[in-house]
């Protein structure tokens, strides 16, 4: 009983000096970091920050068992952030008020949102306005520290690049490429059998021209393998299609489908559905260079949160 009073007596004085140090008095802990404290609060707020607008527009009672089922994973995640934060301090990394300020303003001005509106915003969302600015700054100091002490510190030579590039030409694209879609018959052995397929191909293609979905009639008629996935051939390179395929595509746009035409093959119909232009060398070499910078930087980042964890104190009581 004297415990009990105790307690209360305590609870008393922290409400007295704010809610939220009460809060945090009941408020569970559910993993120590260093010196550092990770609560339940914590936790579902940095999911809630995190959440994606498709996760926001959801029934709260299904947001809640989704976090709910991801807490675990969530929370190593969390630590990781905690950690980097903390390598930050010690480096001596920080986010200014300044900036923080102007991350506000673009998302105001991206939402079409006055300081009102946007306050009510963050209270729907379960936030205060210092809350919401302590994220941005822990994204700011992330981004800062990580540029630091992994991305800053690759470099990629000429030869890694070149050798990159000798290896992977088909990644690369040199040339133009389509991504289209085709719904296609078979050649028949006889005329009759030929007018027969124009036929039915004319059929489809004023069907498609007045509204049908070309996918699923690919589903449903194409004699192509692809038909089985909408009759998506995903991105093929100029140079690599028949003369009948180049010359359809010169004149469609994205998004056009073609009338039926002949190949060798059989008769096809296709739909343009994205075109990616010529690359000039200089564009190559850069697309090369990135795709290496990303690939240096996944491997190095896991490394470092390697190191910061094997040299901090963890308690996991989830």
């Amino acid at each position: 009983m004297t415990r009990l009073k105790a307690f209360i007596s305590v609870l008393i004085i922290l409400i007295s000096c704010g809610v939220s140090s009460a809060a945090i008095l009941l408020d569970k802990v559910i993993a120590v970091v260093n010196q550092e404290v990770i609560t339940w609060s914590d936790l579902y707020k940095a999911m809630e920050f995190e959440a994606s607008d498709k996760m926001k527009d959801i029934k709260e009672e299904e947001r809640r068992k989704i976090f709910k089922e991801n807490e675990g994973a969530f929370l190593e995640v969390l630590i990781d952030m905690k950690l980097q934060i903390q390598a930050a301090k010690q480096r001596g990394i920080d986010a200014a008020a300044e900036e923080i300020a102007e991350a506000i303003n673009d998302i105001k001005k991206k939402y079409s949102m006055d300081e009102q509106s946007f306050i009510v915003s963050l209270k729907k969302e379960g936030f205060t306005l210092d809350e919401y600015k302590k994220k941005l700054s822990e994204q700011i100091i992330l981004s800062r520290v990580v540029s630091q002490e992994v991305r800053n510190k690759i470099v990629i030579s000429e030869t890694e690049i070149a050798k990159y590039m000798g290896k992977n030409k088909d990644a690369l694209i040199a040339d133009e490429a389509y991504r289209i879609r085709q719904i296609f018959f078979r050649k028949p052995n006889s005329n009759t059998d030929r007018k027969t397929v124009e036929e039915k191909a004319e059929a489809l293609y004023l069907q498609i021209k007045a509204g049908e979905n070309f996918a699923s009639l690919a589903q449903k008629y194409s004699e192509d393998p692809s038909g089985k996935t909408g009759g998506d051939l995903g991105f093929i390179k100029k140079g690599y299609m028949a003369k009948e395929f180049t010359a359809a595509l010169s004149k469609m746009k994205k998004g056009d489908v073609s009338q039926p035409f002949w190949t060798d093959m059989g008769l096809h119909i296709i739909k343009l559905e994205e075109k990616i232009e010529k690359q000039n060398e200089a564009a190559i070499k850069e697309a090369a260079r990135n795709t290496l910078m990303e690939k240096y930087f996944s491997e190095r980042y896991k490394h470092w949160l390697r190191e910061l964890r094997e040299t901090a104190y963890i308690e996991i009581r989830l």
